[in-house]
């Protein structure tokens, strides 16, 4: 008696990882790609540009001291709400100072009435 023979996975599932387990590996590793693309004529630079890709999960990128995101008001919430809380301080402290002002301002105001 013989067994068919069996066609192999077109998509590699036996034994192989899949999607979901590569990208795992890849957000809990993190992937840093670099590259330079330089445009020269004639051994004139033109034009250099610097590549810098980092693909890695949120956790992996604060382990290795990334997290511009946090302090970036259009990414992050809390960044606008600590900038919004900085521009009431400094409105407070400015309201304070010309409300300190103001009696000195109506004394020389008073003065030059006087003098007219």
């Amino acid at each position: 008696m013989s067994t068919a023979a069996r066609m192999p996975d077109p998509y590699g599932s036996g034994g192989g990882a899949n999607l979901a387990d590569i990208l795992e590996r890849v957000l809990d590793k993190g992937v840093v790609i670099a590259g330079d693309i330089k445009i020269n004529l004639l051994d004139i630079e033109l034009l250099t540009i610097k590549l810098r890709l980092i693909v890695a999960s949120v956790d992996k990128a604060k382990e290795m001291g990334i997290d511009w995101w946090e302090d970036d008001p259009s990414l992050s919430s809390g960044a606008r709400r600590r900038e919004i809380a900085e521009e009431n301080e400094r409105l407070k402290r400015r309201i304070a100072d010309l409300e300190a002002a103001a009696p000195e301002l109506e004394k020389a105001k008073d003065g030059q009435a006087e003098q007219a």
